[in-house]
């Protein structure tokens, strides 16, 4: 059985906790976008792991994990990540692998990522990882795949410098390429856990272009970077926070208001930790948005969603949801391409009672507070979609499941 696990907002929804969890059940777990510029954090009890390129089942013994074709991998920032989970105690040697399809960023499109973005006239707020750069030279048809490692005629082509960069990595790289496609056709029986980076909202072509990401972080990103056909992908999980965050620059309708709600924001940015773990720069916040989920769920067939955060909302009297815009005096219900219209968009809220009562002490949604259903209802409803996961922690036990994604 093939699970796709994306997020559904603009990132930053906690996927890296979702996916550790639903990783128990997993054989394989194949990440299939992005590259170190995605962080995933991971508590188990008193430890914290921050993950940004390897796939976070890794900290499973007896999983295996690849590295999929839609990847970009920096070779300093992975084996610097192998290294510190085999310090901390995490054997990961025969358990890592890449698509021989994965391209490899070079240390010169680090630096002109960061040049290119600063000589905007509109910065993207890229994370300056040499992410963009790399999937431009893919396009281009320049770039260089793990399994050109072993092309002498391509490397040949290659300035001396990158020669050098790669020359102390190219026999690790290649003795763990991996022809995914085969891979999994000889384990088509296998529990499969395909694992997305960054979220829907940032997907290149679905997303609020050009305040996206270069890579395919949508649904349709998991065959293709993951190498199987779409209609072995048996179900879609998006994960979303009870309330949206966003990094870098771009549109943010439901955005709290900087002199009105300044307390509400940072109060959700204090409480929920709100900051990233690859850069470390306080994430904007605001209202969850189900103009926004509701079009993540429809554009990438979502079956059903994961909330997280919950517990965040805790202590607040009041919590409110946008419902719809306000763009040029009129009601709008449905996600705009136009950034512009976005950037102009006032949310439209609907008011919820707070439930006033801790959450972390659930063992069963049963358990919940009314106040809580009611809320966990009200987006179900709209966004036409059943969220069968409810996150209420950091830790990998603060997990209600209403129903295992496992299951057919």
């Amino acid at each position: 059985m093939n699970v796709v696990v994306i997020g559904a907002q603009w990132g930053d929804e906690g996927k890296g906790k979702i996916v550790d969890y639903l990783a128990g059940e997993a054989q394989i777990i194949v990440r299939f976008s992005g590259g170190a510029n995605a962080g995933h954090t991971i508590v188990i009890g008193e430890d914290q792991y921050a993950l940004h390129l390897i796939p976070s089942g890794i900290l499973y013994p007896d999983k295996l994990v690849v590295l999929g074709a839609g990847m970009v991998i920096d070779p300093v920032a992975l084996f610097h990540e192998l290294d510190m989970l085999d310090e901390r105690g995490i054997n990961t040697a025969g358990r890592v692998y890449i698509s021989d399809r994965a391209h490899i960023v070079l240390p010169r499109y680090i630096q002109v990522d960061r040049e290119r973005d600063q000589a905007r006239k509109k910065p993207i707020g890229t994370t300056g990882r040499g992410i963009g750069i790399t999937y431009s030279m893919k396009s281009d048809r320049d770039g260089i795949r793990i399994a050109d490692l072993s092309w002498k005629e391509r490397m040949d082509d290659l300035d001396e410098a990158d020669r050098e960069f790669l020359a102390p990595y190219t026999e690790r790289l290649k003795a763990m390429s991996v022809d995914l496609a085969t891979y999994l056709v000889h384990r088509k029986n296998a529990q499969v856990l395909f694992e997305g980076a960054q979220g829907a909202l940032l997907d290149l072509d679905l997303g609020t272009y050009p305040y996206v990401s270069s890579g395919m972080s949508s649904a349709a990103g998991a065959s293709i970077g993951g190498c199987v056909g779409p209609r072995r992908l048996d179900k879609v999980l998006g994960v979303f926070k009870a309330y949206s965050t966003r990094v870098g620059n771009g549109p943010f309708p439901s955005e709290f208001d900087a002199e009105s709600e300044d307390e509400l924001c940072r109060f959700i940015r204090e409480t929920g930790r709100e900051y990233g773990v690859t850069t470390g720069r306080p994430r904007r916040c605001g209202y969850l948005d189900l103009v926004a989920l509701r079009y993540a769920c429809i554009v990438n067939s979502i079956d059903s969603l994961v909330m997280t955060h919950l517990d965040v909302y805790d202590t607040v009297d009041e919590i409110k949801a946008c419902i719809a815009y306000r763009i040029g005096g009129k009601i709008v219900e449905s996600f705009p391409a136009s950034v512009e219209d976005l950037k102009d968009a006032k949310p439209v809220l609907r008011s919820f009672a707070g439930w006033k009562k801790s959450l972390a002490g659930a063992l069963a949604y049963e358990e919940f507070p009314l106040a809580a259903m009611e809320y966990i209802d009200f987006i179900e409803r709209v966004c036409e979609t059943p969220i069968d996961i409810v996150s209420v922690g950091y830790d990998r036990k603060e997990t209600i499941i209403r129903k295992s994604p496992w299951k057919k």
